[in-house]
């Protein structure tokens, strides 16, 4: 039975100001919040060689204040207004979020633009900032499930920036300097490569008054800030790692595929409902045979992560040992069932219905939509976030196992395999 197809429209306005820089606003009048989002193409994607690691660090100085706005100066304001910030670095972008009761919007995001567009990043700041970040490299050096996932994608993204870590490392870190941060900030934070989202109690003409009015100014961009085109990765065969760790209670297995990026979002969307059907919830393909009836694993699941460049399919399984080559085996015979007999129209409605009610769930707030448009729009199109439950709804079993067929072949992948260090695998 075909599907009605219903246009979805796009709740907020999408405006291009003369300077370059992208607004979206979306009013929600019932609420007394307010959401800024800001985001900028400037991830880890985009660093120089060889200060890898440079985006997330300068994520941590532009709170370190400018030649107008003193350290602490910004957040002391939102504090005493019962705000709150964000910030977060990605390889394909970063953002700064702030999120106010409405009246107060107007005195603090001139101060949220005036870090981004004029951070100073100040030499002392610099070098007290810098341990902070490498304490937060050496924790995640102390988290095996980290150690295993970045294994993982460097062993896969071998001559591309996915395959190395957000947050650099001390080596690379120790490399940097004042300046070079400077360079890459006034090259990267310029309006063509901002997208500023505001959503909630707020009018649309206020909203764009306030910003137009903000976001001026912009520094003197000082290089060319085009990106060099990296190759992305085709996996044949099967690329195996094992790392042994002490003071591992449990073995990891982790499996991963490569998918497109954003010029092929359909795609994206189906291996969201493959991820699904194979290892989220109870009732999933992996978790009810290899967790719930055989016992053969603590805990598995899968995860589909949509990049820029080239996309993530990974399944993890948390385990003994002694089972490490059974329970990939059996996930292997999983993937080819998945190639021969398809998915049953029970199997696709269940992954559909939690997609959907995922997506329901997670766009109540100011907050999550903010993030939603600015999100798409960093890597494709805001307008795009609102047809998602309509794209998922779409599919039917021959595509997606078409899908499974092309992109989750059992004989075609990398793993990571973490064990417990003794003295036998020395």
């Amino acid at each position: 039975m075909l599907k009605e197809h219903i246009d979805i429209v796009f709740p907020a306005s999408v405006f291009k100001l003369d300077n370059g820089l992208t607004l979206i606003h979306q009013p929600i009048p019932t609420t007394p919040v307010v959401v800024a989002d800001v985001w900028v193409n400037a991830g880890a994607k985009l660093e120089p060689e060889p200060w890898f690691g440079m985006a997330h660090f300068l994520e941590h100085m532009i709170f370190k204040g400018t030649a107008k706005l003193a350290a602490g100066v910004f957040d002391h304001k939102i504090e005493n207004q019962g705000g709150i910030t964000n910030a977060a670095t990605s390889y394909d972008y970063a953002h700064y979020s702030l999120t106010t009761a409405s009246p107060y919007l107007e005195d603090t995001l001139p101060h949220l633009s005036e870090l981004l567009l004029n951070a100073e990043i100040p030499e002392n700041e610099f070098i007290r900032e810098r341990d902070v970040v490498l304490d937060e490299i050496r924790q995640a050096h102390d988290n095996p499930d980290w150690i295993g996932f970045q294994s993982l994608i460097s062993n896969i993204y071998q001559n591309h920036p996915y395959g190395r870590s957000v947050l650099g490392t001390e080596q690379t870190l120790m490399q940097h300097s004042p300046e070079a941060m400077r360079s890459f900030h006034r090259t990267r934070y310029q309006p063509q490569n901002m997208t500023v989202v505001i959503v909630g109690g707020i009018a649309e003409e206020y909203a764009l008054e306030l910003v137009n009015r903000s976001f001026v100014d912009f520094a003197e961009c000082c290089c060319d800030s085009s990106p060099k085109t990296e190759s992305v990765p085709v996996i044949r065969g099967i690329h195996r790692q094992e790392i042994y760790l002490p003071r591992l209670e449990q073995a990891r297995l982790l499996m991963a595929w490569t998918g497109p990026g954003v010029e092929q979002l359909r795609t994206s969307y189906g291996l969201d409902l493959l991820s699904v059907l194979l290892a989220q919830g109870r009732t999933s393909r992996l978790v009810r045979d290899l967790r719930e009836e055989q016992q053969l694993v603590q805990g598995i699941s899968s995860n589909f992560s949509l990049q820029r460049d080239s996309s993530l399919f990974t399944i993890t399984a948390w385990l003994e040992p002694d089972q490490l080559e059974y329970v990939e085996s059996l996930i292997r015979l999983h993937l080819n069932d998945l190639h021969s007999f398809g998915i049953t129209q029970q199997e696709l409605a269940r992954c559909q219905r939690l997609l959907c009610n995922d997506y329901a769930f997670s766009t109540e707030t100011p907050n999550q939509i903010a993030g939603l448009y600015g999100y798409y729009n960093m890597i494709a199109q805001a307008e795009l976030a609102v047809k998602y439950p309509q794209q998922i709804q779409s599919f039917d079993h021959q595509e997606l196992q078409q899908l499974a067929i092309e992109y989750l072949s059992p004989n075609n992948y990398t793993v990571t395999i973490l064990k417990p260090f003794d003295s036998s695998s020395i």
